[in-house]
């Protein structure tokens, strides 16, 4: 009995602690100010420079939770791929199943980060024209997995023409 009622004083003790001189805290004071204020800035979702828009994040989410958004100017990423979309992320139809990220061809294909990240994209620099250029080995079954869900099968056409 007499160690039950130490137990009970230790908690009351630490509870305390926590409570009056918020020991323990997970949280600095500087960025629950920040939350509280609404100053925090959410993190980018999507790598705009790298991403080449060909919407197979979009076609993979089994939400409808990234939209594809026309660019107000095309860009041409190489000769024969221009990039004409950007995905945009909405965060209350995410589920987190990352399907985005890991059909994303740039992780996909030639296993360098994905430009698009539910949670945060981070830092991708990536040139991607010099990527597409460069030679990979591909298995087909991979290339005809991932192929289905991209909008744009340039990438599939180039290749089929380089080997006929």
């Amino acid at each position: 009995m007499k160690n039950l009622f130490l137990i009970f004083l230790e908690g009351v003790f630490t509870n305390l602690k926590r409570i009056i001189f918020a020991t323990d805290r997970v949280t600095d004071m500087e960025l629950r100010n920040m939350i509280l204020e609404g100053r925090v800035t959410p993190t980018e979702k999507v790598a705009k420079v790298p991403c080449i828009g060909c919407g197979g994040c979009s076609n993979a989410c089994p939400t409808q939770a990234i939209e594809m958004v026309a660019l107000d100017e095309p860009v041409e990423l190489m000769e024969g791929l221009t990039k004409t979309q950007l995905p945009v992320l909405h965060s209350k139809k995410c589920v987190n199943c990352y399907y985005c990220h890991d059909f994303c061809p740039l992780y996909a294909l030639f296993g360098e980060a994905g430009t698009i990240h539910p949670n945060d994209v981070g830092e991708v620099e990536l040139d991607v024209s010099q990527l597409l250029e460069k030679p990979v080995k591909i298995s087909e079954d991979k290339i005809a997995f991932i192929s289905q869900y991209l909008a744009d099968n340039t990438i599939i056409r180039k290749r089929r023409n380089e080997e006929n």
